[in-house]
């Protein structure tokens, strides 16, 4: 039986970089460093945000990027905030799909590596019952 997520992981050019994105925007602490160590397949940092394990491995980015993301939740009343701090790292923000009202905003946002990420303030349930009323 499957019991939820074990981890995400990343591939990234440069481990500091990709690290500056993960605890400037989505507030990331540092639990894990290989240094010069190889115990996987390259180096590697290991993160939580909001009790998610994130591993990033150095290795060849992606090489185009695609609408494939993974969304964080935030409260609403980060919007403006998380806005700045994906800007002050001059990150790509992607124009946002149209929305209904009632299920919550995103910012959608490319790291350097060409990952796709999702800031979203809704939830599953919120979003259900706003398709449900049509």
């Amino acid at each position: 039986m499957i019991e939820g997520l074990s981890h995400i992981t990343f591939i990234t050019r440069n481990l500091d970089k990709m690290e500056e994105v993960l605890t400037t925007i989505l507030d990331a602490k540092k639990i894990y460093d290989s240094g010069d160590r190889t115990f996987s397949l390259s180096k590697e940092r290991f993160f939580d945000i909001g009790g998610v394990w994130v591993a990033i491995m150095e290795g060849d980015p992606l090489s185009e990027k695609t609408y494939n993301h993974v969304a964080f939740k935030m409260s609403v009343d980060e919007y403006d905030d998380r806005l700045q701090r994906i800007r002050s790292l001059g990150l790509e923000i992607r124009e946002g799909r149209s929305r209904v009202p009632g299920e919550g905003q995103s910012i959608y946002f490319y790291d350097y590596d060409n990952h796709m990420f999702e800031l979203h303030s809704g939830t599953l349930e919120e979003r259900l019952k706003r398709y449900a009323a049509g």
